[in-house]
């Protein structure tokens, strides 16, 4: 039953205490990604070394794919058990696994497993803040203020990825144990705030859990973005895994489960993915746009990271162990175009429609990407900014807009559950951004760089047998060492750096000689992973075109749950 009268105000306590949970849920998501130098220093493992691979994937990727696997299965609890109940539990176990990894004490292997176990856990916490966050505000605000609440939430959530790159640049050269200790204060705040101050006010669903599309779904998922992770690591002869039996089977056993998983969710009377959703028509190209626009969001921030950290700053001065924070403080121009434009279209297509705000914004960043592309990699700073800040703009025109097409096309008694599915896309499609950019990158990498390689060592005094011996390593390595700022070139040398005369030695290891040698090699993977990202806006601009433009009017809110299970809601829009 849902709490009588919860007052006239609740609705912005639910908003602003839903907004601070996706906040540091996302703040979270990204944080490592610019602090992971700090941090492996800091517990002492080299992350370039073969053996220690794995724990850099995973501290990047644990987080992600947890939730991604998790986050629709907590929208389904959501609705069978109430928002507000499975949404505090996540606050309070973000708030403990956040205490758990900043009083990590270990050092080497343990000490890394430790962080990529509890990044999971508080991956699970996260889960059920963004399973749920949305369905609670939807259930608070009257439909004519709907899309300004789940633009706020939309902004705090995105913004949030972007500033936890901000975060973790700052706090990591202080001490890495911070990057995970400012969530502490949040977490234990948000928990006693939404213990407190939150009520159930939506329709509650009771029903069985589908354990059977639970364990398939997960499997299934598990699989796929497991399979995704390890195929960008070489294999055998080959620059990366994708021909692997291991990463084979787990993409193409991971696609067959979910094929299962769809077949299971058709006979079981209470599914975790209500497939007949996938009949509305603002539901499911709402949808589309939403993972399109994630893909190429994603896929932006991981070039950006590597474009800035390990050629720009370089050749622009800044030391290798000053780039995390300054690469964060240089993107600020992307947090700062969608801060101004998501809350802007969230309250303007409240009242004139949605359509229109989706397809620009889709268009307008689609049109950043391009111009992008056409920078040099050695570009003037104001240029690219200008460029950010438009992309920013067109991401946040979209955001706001999506989020209340999406929300406002589903029946109230699938609130939780659709915010869950599409939370699925949004947080899967991060994953798969890290598998198509890095590829990309790769593949270019590994056309050109092999020769870069060997001329320069050779210019520089190295014996033509040890040049030609470094320049055949995997790409992989140096894609992952301009991704942590690193320079790789004394790893590289090792013992033949001794063998150089001092002057020789000193400008190889210096920071001008690897960001220079990676730039023309990096600048073919740049323009693939640019094309990509455009193609991906155009598509989601044409999805979000035909969805409905209104981006409202709560289509199939009186249905009976029964039907809904019965996969009978019509395709009417």
């Amino acid at each position: 039953m849902s709490s009588p009268g919860p007052g006239a105000h609740y609705k912005w306590i639910a908003l602003s205490n839903t907004t601070l949970g996706m906040l540091m849920a996302t703040i979270n998501s990204s944080i490592v990604l610019i602090a992971l130098p700090d941090i492996f220093r800091g517990i002492e493992i080299n992350p370039l070394e073969p053996a220690n691979t794995g724990y850099l994937l995973w501290m990047i990727m644990g987080f992600l794919v947890v939730t991604a696997v998790l986050v629709v299965g907590f929208g389904r609890l959501g609705d069978m058990y109430g928002r507000v109940r499975m949404y505090n539990l996540g606050f309070a176990i973000f708030a403990v696994s956040s205490v758990l990894l900043a009083v990590t004490w270990q050092t080497g292997g343990p000490a890394a497993l430790w962080l990529i176990g509890w990044r999971i856990v508080q991956g699970i916490g996260g889960a059920f803040l963004m399973a749920n966050s949305n369905a609670i505000l939807t259930d608070a605000f009257p439909l004519h203020q709907r899309g300004l609440a789940l633009g706020i939430n939309s902004v705090a959530a995105i913004t949030g990825s972007f500033l936890g790159l901000v975060i973790g640049g700052v706090l990591g050269p202080v001490n890495w144990h911070l990057v995970f200790l400012v969530s502490v204060p949040f977490g234990v705040f948000g928990t006693v705030w939404a213990y407190r101050k939150l009520r159930d006010t939506g329709a509650r669903t009771p029903a069985r859990m589908d354990w059977w599309g639970n364990l398939s779904f997960a499997a299934g998922l598990i699989a796929v973005l497991v399979g995704i992770t390890y195929g960008i690591q070489p294999y055998g002869g080959h620059v990366m895994g994708w021909t692997s039996p291991m990463v084979l089977c787990c993409l193409i056993g991971g696609a067959a489960v979910l094929v299962l998983f769809a077949v299971i969710e058709t006979r079981v009377p209470h599914p975790l993915f209500t497939l007949s959703l996938f009949r509305i028509r603002s539901f499911t190209l709402g949808n589309v746009a939403n993972l399109l626009a994630s893909l190429g969001r994603g896929g932006l921030m991981f070039i950006l990271i590597i474009w800035l950290q390990g050629i720009w700053l370089p050749r622009h001065g800044y030391s290798f162990e000053q780039t995390p924070l300054w690469a964060g403080i240089y993107m600020l121009p992307l947090t700062i175009g969608f801060l101004v434009a998501a809350p802007l279209s969230g309250l303007l297509s409240d009242r004139r429609g949605a359509r229109w705000y989706t397809t620009g914004g889709m268009i307008v960043a689609g049109g950043t990407f391009l111009g992008l592309q056409l920078l040099p990699v050695d570009f003037g700073y104001w240029t690219f900014a200008a460029v950010l800040l438009i992309n920013g703009i067109g991401m946040g025109l979209f955001a706001s807009p999506n989020r209340a097409q999406i929300m406002n096309s589903l029946p109230a008694t699938a609130r939780g559950a659709g915010a869950g599915m599409t939370a699925t896309f949004q947080n899967a499609a991060m994953v798969l951004s890290i598998g198509i950019v890095f590829s990309l990158i790769i593949v270019g990498l590994s056309q050109h760089l092999p020769v870069v390689l060997e001329h320069g060592l050779v210019q520089h005094g190295v014996p033509v047998a040890d040049a030609s011996r470094i320049a055949q390593l995997p790409p992989v390595g140096v894609l992952f060492a301009a991704f942590l700022g690193y320079n790789p070139i004394q790893q590289l040398l090792g013992g033949v750096l001794g063998q150089l005369p001092p002057d020789q030695a000193a400008f190889l290891t210096g920071r001008g000689f690897f960001p220079e040698l990676i730039s023309g090699p990096f600048s073919d993977g740049l323009t693939a992973a640019f094309l990509f990202a455009l193609v991906a806006c155009v598509i989601a601009a044409v999805a979000s075109f035909l969805a409905d433009g209104r981006g409202r009017g709560d289509i199939h809110g009186g249905l009976p749950a029964s039907d809904l299970r019965r996969g009978s809601v019509a395709a009417t829009r």
